[in-house]
């Protein structure tokens, strides 16, 4: 009987738990199932493979070298899924105290603290430190500056012809990541896409409400291409602009006016 696509997920964080306990030895303290295959909504066309290392103190300067290289190890041995793990690692102190200490965004260290399935090692989560609303505010925010508002996704986003052409990986991923960042800014929860959508919807007038409910599922089967095209170029700017102006809102209440400026520019950038 052939694996359920869940499966050859998991089969590939096993492959890269052998690597990092060879690579790590005994200061690989615990290794984690994160994301989609941890929580559920695996999709194995366009989901990320995610591992979750926490690693024994004291930090040495060769551990992003180390872990790095062990991923890299991994995507090698070929596979569209194995070219999608990602790894997020951590020390075990600075995970305590609520430090990245490594790789760990305050989201993903939501993930690990709220679903992480301990794939080796020691079950440490009851003791680490649980990221607050506004660190995943300002958090969320640092990552859609540095991955969303960069000019090749602007271009994108005013563009849906472009990025069509990246594949469905990419596009519900530029869809879906402004609602699921609105999510856990509204909840303080991991912002699943399922869960995301279904908030988002849930509203009488949902902003790109049908290219929202297409992007899921283009996650399992891949678009049409006129309608996408219809659909992104109607939906895909207001969506984007809707969440710069909730963030816009939440940054300048929490002090970050260094963020909501640039929030504001991104804004420009995308409607001029």
């Amino acid at each position: 009987m052939p694996a359920i696509p869940s499966e050859r997920g998991q089969a590939i964080l096993a492959e890269a738990v052998d690597v990092y306990r060879e690579a790590l030895g005994g200061r690989l303290v615990g290794a984690y199932a994160l994301g989609s295959l941890a929580h559920g909504g695996f999709s194995p066309l366009v989901s990320d493979v995610d591992l979750g290392l926490v690693l024994a103190d004291p930090p040495r300067s060769s551990d992003a070298a180390t872990v790095d290289a062990a991923a890299a190890a991994v995507r090698d041995r070929g596979g569209d899924l194995r070219k999608r793990l990602s790894v997020f690692w951590g020390g075990l102190q600075g995970l305590r105290e609520g430090r990245s200490a490594g790789r760990f965004p305050p989201v993903d260290r939501l993930d690990l603290i709220d679903s992480g399935r301990l794939l080796a090692g020691q079950d440490v989560r009851p003791g680490l430190a649980r990221p607050d609303l506004a660190e995943l505010v300002v958090g969320g925010a640092e990552f859609a500056l540095d991955h969303l508002g960069v000019d090749s996704a602007v271009r994108e986003i005013r563009t849906p012809r472009l990025l069509l052409e990246h594949g469905s990986i990419h596009l519900t991923k530029l869809v879906l990541f402004p609602v699921r960042l609105l999510f856990t800014a509204e909840t303080g929860r991991v912002g699943t896409n399922e869960a995301a959508v279904t908030r988002h919807l849930s509203v009488a007038r949902p902003v790109s409400g049908e290219l929202v409910r297409a992007a899921l599922a283009w996650r399992t089967v891949p678009p049409d291409r006129s309608e996408a095209l219809a659909l992104l170029s109607h939906g895909m700017t207001p969506l984007y602009v809707a969440y710069i102006q909730d963030y816009v809102s939440r940054l300048s209440a929490l002090g970050r006016g260094d963020l909501a400026r640039a929030f504001e520019e991104w804004s420009r950038r995308l409607t001029r």
